[in-house]
Formats: C-alpha cells, structure tokens, sequence
C-alpha cells in the first residue's frame, strides 16, 4: 500500500507536539501530465525510486503541511486529524479541477471550447 502521510518532524520539542509532516495525493489521469517534471522532488529524503516516479510522473502530489496539536493529545486523536487532512487534500486534488477551460482558444471568428476532466 502507498503512503499518504508521512510524519517528517517534530518541532518545538520537548514542550509542543508541532509535527511537519507531507501529504502524497493521487492525481487523476487526465491531469497527471500538468502535475509532472523531471527535476520534482520529494521532501521525504526516503523516498523510493517508484514513489520518486510516481511524483515526477505527475501521478502523486505531495503538499508539506504542519499542525500544532495540545500538550497531552492522545495519539489516536492526532493520527485521525492528519487522515481528515488527507482525506481533504486527496478530495481536492480530485475534485477541484481549474484545467475545465484549458486549451480553449478564439481563432478570430469562432471559438474552441477545450478542457481537461
């Protein structure tokens, strides 16, 4: 199974549980393309070869994010919080699409309507 949520840091420590962390989200086909570039990194130094492709394919996006949690938040209620953040983020790359119009063009007379689903 691939990864979604990768833990990179905890800041602050010892007094805070402020965690950076990275979100991985599929990107759906038709869009992988807009996602994609050879020089995409992760900022996950372990990263294997596949998800490296995966991300410089445009077929993931990763989105580094950080969250401040109470002193004395239970474990199960920090974990549940950053899977809302990826079910959100996974949602959005999904769902929110800006590529609806792309490529439609006006060639003086009339136009062509183009998009990317």
């Amino acid at each position: 199974m691939a990864k979604h949520i990768i833990i990179l840091e905890r800041m602050g420590a010892p007094s805070d549980l402020n965690y950076r962390y990275l979100l991985w989200a599929d990107v759906p086909a038709a869009r992988q393309r807009f996602y994609a570039g050879l020089q995409v990194a992760s900022n996950y130094r372990d990263a294997t070869s596949a998800e490296l492709e995966a991300l410089r394919s445009g077929a993931v996006v990763e989105e580094i994010r950080s969250r401040v949690f109470l002193s004395g938040t239970p474990l199960a209620t920090m974990t549940a919080a950053l899977e809302q953040d990826f079910n959100d983020f996974q949602s959005a790359i999904t769902n929110s699409n800006s590529l609806g119009r792309y490529g439609s063009y006006w060639n003086g007379v009339t136009w062509t309507i183009q998009g990317v689903t």
